[in-house]
């Protein structure tokens, strides 16, 4: 019996990741990528945006995918308090930038950059999602907040997206907070 198309990209998103994410104390790699926000292509360079205050980088396997879809609907709803902390929310999957600029429009609704995420920034971060025993060439649901100094804060990795945006939130407050 031949599995669909849906049902297959459910089951990677279910996937293991490849490796241990990077662990809070640890120097965030720097990189650069090419984004979308509000359906525009742009650069996004993470030592540009650390100079404005902490980074919210998340990781997510597959646009307008469901889970993927209503994280994105969260980080967008959550856009103004993420703002009054002072950081930057970005998101990275392995989409080519046609599919990122109408995902930032759709489902990020205009609040937020989405961008892609190269296998080497995915290596970078250790954020790459396997499926028996194969890297899947999709990035793994894992977010980090990264403060001014480049340095990873805190880290939440898990298939499951509902705790992403509140938990992270959270990390953005207590550095908002000089903890």
């Amino acid at each position: 019996m031949r599995r669909s198309i849906p049902a297959a990209l459910l089951a990677l998103t279910m996937a293991a990741p490849a490796a241990a994410q990077l662990q809070p104390g640890k120097q965030a790699p720097a990189f650069s990528t090419r984004a979308a926000l509000g359906g525009e292509a742009m650069a996004f360079n993470l030592r540009s945006a650390l100079a404005k205050g902490p980074v919210v980088l998340y990781f997510y396997p597959r646009a307008f995918t469901k889970g993927c879809t209503l994280e994105a609907r969260q980080f967008a709803e959550a856009a103004e308090a993420f703002a009054a902390a002072g950081a930057t929310v970005i998101g990275l999957s392995a989409d080519d930038i046609d599919t990122l600029k109408r995902f930032s429009v759709e489902e990020c609704r205009d609040r937020f950059a989405v961008g892609v995420a190269s296998p080497a920034i995915i290596a970078a971060y250790d954020a790459a999602l396997v499926h028996e025993g194969r890297e899947t060439g999709m990035a793994q649901r894992v977010s980090y907040v990264i403060d001014r100094d480049g340095r990873i804060v805190f880290v939440h990795s898990d298939a499951d997206y509902r705790d992403h945006v509140r938990l992270t939130l959270a990390a953005v407050r207590r550095l908002a907070e000089g903890g």
